[in-house]
């Protein structure tokens, strides 16, 4: 199915073969038609399917064919948890764009306020904002009385990460009569809950099934002692086939940790994490992205709304409590169409977690050991074998985690 057959303009849909893209997600052939068409959306699927173009290409459409209210009056809100994710929404939308005059601003912390109040006092077609710097700015800056269209991206993750009275406050100061849309990677009672509070008979878009692992990514744990893990996932990297990988830390302090021994152990890494400041977490992105450093250490911040293209792996250093957050982690390798895999460090103390992620997939994670690593808890890493020197039988493990190539490529969120 071609994207002019979805209801777009000749001239949205040029702007997305000017970008390279010719065939649309299974959330975008779902949900762009009911978008189109005016009704308030529901869209559910995995990490990676193309949800943020499902959303900011119906949204184009829709300001393209009604009138703007006023130089200085937004008329669409795209919300969303992170400033990461901001960003990635407000450079797509750019993109896709390119065809439309459609003024925008990104609102989030960690800058100035002070270029995001001058693009909003010149006026703005479209607001992308985090919560808590949007709530700063609406006391003096920003009148929400003139949106049309509200989104609320990763819907889940906001409430996960406690912006429920935020997005109550931002949702009362919204006109009543507006088209809403909610997006989400699973459908809690939660969501359910304030599905009902913001939306109007909603139609509900559903792709694959609900809070399970991506089917393209491979899924292994290794047990190990927590002592044993940094020397690890040390010998793990040491093969150079992995060539950009993600690892989970469950803290902060932890990221930064594992992110000076591996780059002491000659692996370039960078860290990602709320206590950078926003330039460090741009220029850590920026580092990932562009392949100089091939690792990235991240808290859960980085498991929602994180854009890289071609992470072959994901690596759960430590092992998270919550299946959701697995399944959120898991899912910024093998996105779209592309295939990757995920890795989990697992001490006894993680069991529990781990029978109830298997609960809830119905699905046994294959258990594996690295060949020729010294597991005792006594023994500490004194170098780092190179990949070139492991033996026959240790390589062909190793083999294994080589990125896979993606195959066509399609419009991406």
């Amino acid at each position: 199915m071609p994207f002019r057959s979805l209801g777009l303009s000749p001239k949205i849909v040029q702007s997305i073969h000017d970008a390279g893209y010719q065939t649309p997600t299974p959330i975008q052939r779902a949900a762009i038609p009911h978008i189109v068409g005016g009704a308030d959306v529901i869209g559910i699927a995995q990490t990676g399917t193309g949800k943020t173009a499902a959303f900011v290409l119906p949204l184009l459409e829709r300001l393209a064919s009604t009138p703007s209210i006023g130089r200085h009056v937004p008329r669409a809100l795209i919300l969303a948890p992170t400033r990461e994710l901001a960003a990635q929404i407000d450079q797509a939308m750019g993109q896709l764009a390119r065809n439309q005059r459609v003024q925008r601003v990104a609102i989030f912390g960690g800058v100035s306020e002070r270029p995001q109040i001058e693009a909003l006092r010149r006026g703005v077609d479209v607001i992308i904002a985090t919560p808590g710097r949007l709530l700063d700015l609406m006391r003096r800056h920003v009148d929400l009385r003139g949106i049309r269209y509200a989104v609320f991206d990763e819907a889940d993750r906001m409430l996960d990460m406690g912006f429920l009275p935020q997005i109550r406050q931002i949702a009362a100061a919204l006109p009543k009569q507006r088209q809403t849309l909610l997006f989400c990677a699973t459908m809690s009672k939660e969501i359910e809950k304030i599905a009902a509070e913001f939306l109007r008979s909603p139609q509900i878009v559903e792709i694959g099934r609900r809070a399970n692992p991506a089917d393209t990514v491979t899924q292994w744990l290794y047990p190990v002692s927590h002592s044993r893990k940094t020397d690890l996932l040390i010998r793990i990297l040491s093969d150079r086939s992995l060539t950009s990988v993600l690892v989970f830390s469950r803290t902060k302090h932890g990221a930064d940790k594992i992110a000076r021994k591996l780059n002491h152990a000659g692996i370039e890494t960078a860290a990602l994490h709320s206590n950078r400041s926003q330039n460090q977490r741009t220029a850590a992105l920026n580092a990932f992205r562009n392949s100089r450093v091939r690792v990235l250490v991240a808290t859960d911040i980085a498991a929602r709304g994180l854009d890289v293209e071609g992470i072959s792996h994901v690596i759960n250093f430590d092992f998270p409590p919550q299946p959701e957050d697995y399944v959120h982690r898991i899912g910024r390798t093998g996105r779209a169409e592309a295939t990757g895999d995920a890795i989990s460090f697992v001490t006894p103390d993680d069991e529990p977690s781990v029978k109830l992620l298997e609960r809830m997939t119905r699905k046994t994670i294959e258990r594996r050991k690295l060949h020729g690593f010294d597991y005792s808890e006594n023994t500490r890493l004194q170098h780092v074998t190179p990949a070139s020197a492991f033996s026959n039988s240790e390589r062909s493990r190793v083999s294994t985690w080589k990125p896979r190539p993606s195959s066509r490529r399609r419009v991406r969120g």
